[in-house]
This record gives structure tokens, sequence and C-alpha cells, in this order.
């Protein structure tokens, strides 16, 4: 059977699933294990406070990034243009899926390509997994990947729970570190390294920051479980079931990467509402990225109620830095944090002191300005 249709069956075999099945990580993103220390006397004016940020150059009119979901079907083509819309609208960015099916298939391309026709001013990423860099693909097809939808940054995803579990799987990420660093050295636009679904943690972060890359899209535990994916494709194989919790939830992962590396974070993986948002800015992160609860609307075209999503999560933000005393998301960094739970327990033992949190202050590398 042809590769190619083999790679486009699948993607669209994944859409169904994240559709029809609950394939939610049990456990959490850890984001109930993070409290605001309330501000009685925010002297803030709601009406004024701003949720803009720049990521990669691109002013964003919220730190809210379309995650990465699909293409290389015409479903996925139609979803890309649906979440392209509402990205150009709102001011947020967007990522495609992975575009190795489009190399590989040419006839496949404007299902990724309409997002840089719909979308043409606001901040677009590219995508393209880890272990195509070892296969061979060179710049020439990276520079292919990110003019495809006019990117601003290239997204390198590292799933190697996903690739170890898929039947198609490509297993072979040894020399991921060394292209990498080739990519981020020759390649136009920056390099995010991006997990999906099972976080990264300060050692391999260190190693990305290293290599060039410059963000991290920690792609923690506790929204979409691709293991769970998996396991709905081939319930005899227990392997997927085995391994659907498996990972580093989203703001251990968030808080590690940011404390111990430079470069910016996107917090992608449970971000179910603005307050999540607003404690993913507060931790570390420059960016969130939601990709679950947009793509229910998504696969069925629902904009009226697509909509109704991104007002929700803005006006919570929103409310959430009026209540910390915020005016901006800088702001939203020096806020006072308290963590508890499983996740201080996680980050003591991973040697981080959280009690700088709630003094309104942060580990070492978390006051870079937005």
């Amino acid at each position: 059977m042809n590769n190619t249709f083999t790679t486009e069956n699948r993607k669209l075999e994944h859409i169904k699933i994240c559709i029809k099945e609950n394939v939610q990580f049990s456990k959490s993103a850890g984001f109930e294990d993070v409290e605001f220390v309330h501000c009685a006397l925010p002297e803030v004016n709601l009406d004024d406070i701003s949720l803009d940020v720049s990521v990669f150059g691109k002013q964003l009119k919220a730190p809210i990034i379309i995650a990465a979901m699909t293409g290389g079907t015409r479903k996925g083509g139609e979803i890309n243009r649906f979440l392209a819309v509402l990205a150009e609208e709102y001011g947020l960015g967007i990522g495609v899926g992975s575009q190795r099916v489009a190399i590989e298939n040419k006839r496949l391309r404007e299902t990724f390509s309409v997002v840089r026709k719909v979308a043409p001013t606001t901040l677009k990423i590219a995508n393209i997994g880890a272990p195509q860099l070892v296969e061979g693909y060179t710049i020439k097809e990276l520079d292919e990947i990110v003019s495809m939808i006019e990117a601003d940054a290239l997204a390198v995803h590292l799933n190697p729970l996903q690739e170890a579990i898929q039947p198609e799987g490509d297993t072979n990420f040894q020399g991921v570190l060394k292209k990498l660093k080739e990519a981020a050295e020759s390649l136009e636009v920056p390099i995010i390294a991006k997990e999906t679904g099972c976080g990264i943690a300060r050692e391999e972060a260190v190693l990305l920051e290293e290599a060039g890359v410059k963000a991290i899209d920690v792609g923690g535990a506790g929204g979409t479980s691709w293991s769970a994916v998996e396991y709905f494709r081939r319930k005899e194989d227990a392997l997927g079931k085995t391994f659907w919790d498996w990972g580093i939830p989203t703001v251990a992962s968030t808080i590690e990467v940011a404390t111990f590396t430079s470069l910016d974070v996107i917090a992608t993986g449970g971000v179910r509402s603005g307050v999540h948002v607003a404690k993913a800015i507060a931790l570390g992160a420059r960016a969130t990225g939601i990709a679950y609860p947009f793509l229910k609307y998504a696969y069925k075209e629902k904009y009226v109620e697509a909509r109704r999503l991104i007002h929700r999560l803005l006006r919570e933000l929103r409310v959430t830095m009026f209540l910390t005393g915020s005016r901006s998301l800088n702001d939203l960094k020096k806020t006072r944090i308290i963590v508890t739970g499983k996740t201080a327990e996680w980050l003591n033992l991973r040697g981080i002191n959280l009690s700088v949190f709630a003094r309104g202050k942060r580990p070492k590398n978390q006051n870079r300005k937005l």
C-alpha cells in the first residue's frame, strides 16, 4: 500500500477517534494545585487590562495559540480553514499538524496552505516530526514546510511514546539533537521543540536550548493522550492502555522548563479555561496552546460555539488578571502564587524552591519581559 495513503488514512482516523472516544488523560495537568493569592485592592481598571503579547515578532491579542491538530486529508483541510478563520479574527496564533504527508504528496499541500490564505497576518507555526530529521529531511524540505504556510516558526514535534505504540511508528530518535542543531543554524525561522502530551523535563530542556531551539512547547500530560488514541486504533494491543497516563503534567513541565532555561515556553496540555491560561503565564509561559476544545467545534464547523469559547477564555483571563492586580501579562508574572499538592511534591523533589512564588518572586529565568 502507498505510504502516503496510509499516512493520510491514519490522520483521518486520529481525528475521528479524538471526536468519538474519550481520549483524555485520567490524571490532571496540575492546574488545580496552583492558586493565586487574591488581591482585594487591585488598583486596576478592568477595562484597561491588556492581554497583548509578542511571540516570534508577531503581536497577538491574547497569549493563546490554537495548537497543532491536523492536515493532510480533506477533512483536515476543512478543520485548518475553520481554525485559521478564528485565529485571524481574534489575533491568536495557530499551528498545523505534521506536514510530512504534504512533502510526500504535493496534492495534499492545500490542506495546510489554506492557513496561509485565511490567516495572512497572525502567528503561524509549521510542523514536522523529529524522526523525519533523522531520516534525512534537509533544509530544502524544512524550507518547503515553512513556506507552505508562510510560517513564523517551525515546530519539531517529539512524540517517542506515540511512535513506540503506533504500528507504523518511526522509532529512530538517535541523532535528533544533532539534526536540530543543524536546522537551527540554517533555517531562517526559529525552531520550537514540541512534545505531544508527555511533557519535557528540565534536563532535556537544557539540551534543546544548547541545540539552538528558541522555544519549547511542553505539550504536557493532562489533555489528550495520544497513547489512548492509538489504543482505540488497535484495542487488541493493550500497550496504548498501559501508557495512557504516561508523562509529566503540564504545570510541572512548564515550571521546570521556565526555571532552567531562558527559552520562550508554550504551555500546552489540558488548558481548558482562561484561569488555566493565567496560571500558565504566571508560572513562566509566554503563551498557551489549546487544541481539543477547538477541535470539537471545528469538526462540525460550529463557528458560534467556537467564538463563545474564545470569548469565555478571554473574559476568564481578564478577570483573573483583575483579581491579581495585573494590568499586563508582565504584571501577571509577578503575582503571588501558591503551589501545593502533587505538583509541589514533584517540583520539590526536582529541586525547585516553590516558596519564592508565594512572595511574588520567581526562580531564576522567569522574569523576562513579554
